[in-house]
C-alpha cells in the first residue's frame, strides 16, 4: 500500500509531528501488560477519543491485566501523516523498552486511516519517516479499527496489505455507516449518524473489538 494513496482517500473522504520519545530504558513497574495505542477521529479534542475511551475500559472488564494507554499525538484534522509517525515511535519505543508489554495499535474513522499508514508501509515516503521494523510485529497482540475510510477504497487495509498484521486485525464497519461503506451521495446525509461515536458503542462493536483484544493478550 501506498501512503500517498492513503493520505489522498482520508483527506477526500474525511474532508508538529511529534516530539521524540525518551529512550531511557523503562523500568518493569512502567511496562504494563498491554498498551492500548489509539487515534482519534478527525476534529475530536486531544485525547483516544470517546471511541477509544469505550474500548479500553471494555477491555480492561474483561481482562485482569494491566492496560495502558497511549493517545497518539497529532491535530486529527486532515493529514494523518503527524500521527502515523508518533505511532510508529511509540511501537518502536515499547518494543525496545517494555519488550513484555503487548501493544494493541487502534483508531477511529481518521485514526484507522493513521494505522493503515503504520502497517501498510515497509519503508519512508510522503513525510512517513518512521517505518515500522518487521520485527515489532512479534509485540502486536492486535490491531483495532473503526470506522475506517480507507476500507471503502482499498478493503481491509492493513490486513490486506500486510500479512504481519492482517490475523490480528479487526476492522469494524457499523452496517450503514458511509465511510466504510462507501460513499454513496444518495444517502450520505441519512446514514451519516452511523458513523459517529455512539452507532459504533451502542452496537456492541467496541464491546466485540475489546473481546477479540482481550483473547489475544
Amino acid at each position: 500500500m501506498r501512503v500517498k494513496a492513503v493520505v489522498s482517500v482520508a483527506a477526500a473522504v474525511m474532508s508538529v509531528a511529534a516530539s521524540l520519545l525518551s529512550t531511557a530504558v523503562a523500568s518493569a513497574a512502567d511496562c504494563p501488560d498491554a498498551e492500548v495505542i489509539f487515534a482519534r477521529g478527525r476534529y475530536e479534542p486531544p485525547g483516544i477519543g470517546r471511541i477509544g475511551q469505550a474500548f479500553v475500559d471494555s477491555l480492561r472488564g474483561k481482562t485482569p491485566k494491566s492496560v495502558g494507554v497511549y493517545e497518539v499525538n497529532y491535530v486529527a484534522d486532515w493529514n494523518v501523516v503527524p500521527g502515523a509517525n508518533d505511532m510508529s515511535r511509540r511501537m518502536q519505543y515499547l518494543a525496545t523498552n517494555c519488550p513484555n508489554t503487548r501493544q494493541v495499535p487502534g483508531g477511529y474513522s481518521l485514526g484507522a486511516a493513521v494505522v493503515d499508514v503504520v502497517l501498510g508501509s515497509n519503508r519512508a515516503q510522503f513525510g512517513f519517516n518512521s517505518p515500522l521494523p518487521a520485527s515489532v510485529a512479534d509485540h502486536v497482540a492486535a490491531v483495532v479499527l473503526f470506522g475506517n475510510g480507507t476500507r471503502s477504497i482499498f478493503g481491509p487495509v492493513a490486513a490486506a496489505n500486510s500479512p504481519l498484521y492482517g490475523p490480528k486485525t479487526l476492522d469494524q464497519c457499523n452496517v450503514d455507516d458511509p465511510i466504510c461503506n462507501g460513499i454513496d451521495p444518495n444517502t450520505l446525509a441519512d446514514n451519516w449518524n452511523s458513523h459517529l461515536q455512539d452507532a459504533y458503542i451502542d452496537s456492541g462493536l467496541v464491546d466485540q473489538a475489546a473481546q477479540f483484544t482481550a483473547d489475544r493478550l
